[in-house]
């Protein structure tokens, strides 16, 4: 095999992955003087960036603390997420042309709610400040030499070796395979004898099956407003009934506290009590039928599809205790067992990967193997839905930037 290494004074880092992370990392390597590469399997940088928010890119949250991610250590991500803040996100994308609006629950998306302008805020500065991006580069493997790394690649289908002091790794994580992921960066740490927790899709939607299947199917299409918990979590924001199952911002949520076997709780109808409203309801309108009361409350094809659970064919007068008792429960605490997820296919991000234990907080650096710097999705750092992943990604990029 040819190969073509380059001197190791060429680039200061070289960075393997184009996304969040890997871009802020290189500008503000670039800030700092540092020249870095930055290699991208992809044909262009930022492919999650751009379908984020639906292709507007909720690229903060307002609210974003240490506790709305999830990691086997969670004070983890407490230093990085202190040394680059939601203040310094914002701030940031002013100075270079992009106000943010605020929408649901604190999720900042650009007044443009275009997020080819965040990308074109990266690649501008990359070329202002001399930091080189190759794309469609795959590189293949990592190897530690005496005064620092091989890195293998093939680049528009020939195989190149370069040579650096240090390398950055920030190549994402498993979700949207159709995207380009890979599961480059676990690799590489398994290489390196690194330890990963284990993964699994998360921001994901939940299936059901079985008998199940078809009451969630009759009901595709309808959004409803509810609390949903189980007891690691609880979140409240719509669910969206599928013809497999469950999605909706709720749902996404909970996923990355369910596992597997393991039941969900929804409260229907949160902030109000369905036994004291059907109380009041029925000292003016007794004769109202329960169908009917429950059709104000929710959808009509809700209302209805509540017929096998509960007896809609009353009138509120005639209700019993008991009644009442089952509509207050299936109301306020309606069970779903989950059949599974829809898989990295489907999936915003990645639950678990390379473990903390194995970096530096302060720097990212991988403990074991100085030079080498692991940010972004591929570490167990995870975030809920609503830009909190991008600020890790931003927080990560910028750290390691500081070490190399």
């Amino acid at each position: 095999m040819t190969t073509n290494l380059t001197k190791q004074t060429d680039f200061d880092a070289i960075i393997i992955g184009g996304g969040a992370c890997g871009l802020m990392c290189a500008v503000q390597a670039g800030f700092l003087g540092k020249r870095t590469l930055v290699l991208e399997k992809n044909d262009k940088v930022g492919a999650k960036i751009l379908i984020s928010g639906g292709g507007r890119c909720n690229y903060t949250n307002l609210y974003a603390t240490p506790q709305q991610f999830i990691s086997q250590n969670e004070h983890f991500c407490k230093s990085p997420l202190s040394r680059w803040t939601v203040e310094d996100t914002i701030s940031f994308f002013e100075t270079y042309g992009i106000e943010g609006k605020e929408k649901t629950l604190g999720q900042l998306f650009p007044v443009s709610d275009n997020a080819k302008d965040v990308v074109k805020v990266f690649t501008g500065l990359c070329a202002d400040l001399g930091q080189e991006i190759w794309c469609g580069t795959d590189v293949r493997s990592i190897e530690k030499t005496a005064d620092g790394f091989i890195v293998s690649m093939e680049r528009n289908g020939q195989p190149e070796t370069l040579s650096s002091p240090k390398v950055v790794i920030a190549s994402g994580g498993l979700p949207i395979p159709k995207m380009g992921a890979t599961d480059f960066g676990l690799r590489a740490a398994r290489n390196f004898g690194l330890r990963i927790n284990e993964t699994a899709p998360a921001l994901v939607p939940l299936t059901i099956t079985g008998k199940d299947q078809p009451w969630y199917e009759q009901l595709s299409g309808n959004s409803i407003f509810c609390r949903v918990w189980n007891d690691r979590a609880s979140f409240e924001e719509n669910i969206l009934f599928t013809h497999w199952g469950l999605s909706g911002p709720a749902i996404l949520q909970i996923s990355s506290y369910w596992r597997p076997g393991e039941y969900i709780y929804i409260d229907l109808l949160p902030h109000q009590n369905i036994a004291e409203l059907i109380q009041q309801e029925r000292e003016t309108s007794g004769k109202k039928m329960l169908l009917a009361y429950l059709a104000n409350l929710f959808t009509r094809k809700f209302a209805e599809a509540l017929s096998d659970k509960l007896p809609v064919d009353k009138n509120l007068a005639s209700l019993t205790k008991t009644d009442i008792e089952n509509i207050d429960q299936l109301i306020h605490q309606f069970k779903v067992k989950p059949a599974g997820d829809k898989g990295y296919d489907k999936a915003e991000v990645m639950r678990g990967g390379v473990s903390t234990d194995e970096l530096s907080s302060k720097t990212l650096e991988v403990k074991k193997v100085p030079g080498l710097y692991y940010g972004g999705e591929c570490v167990d750092v995870t975030g809920w839905l609503g830009g909190y992943n991008f600020q890790w990604a931003w927080a990560s990029g910028f750290v390691i930037a500081q070490g190399i």
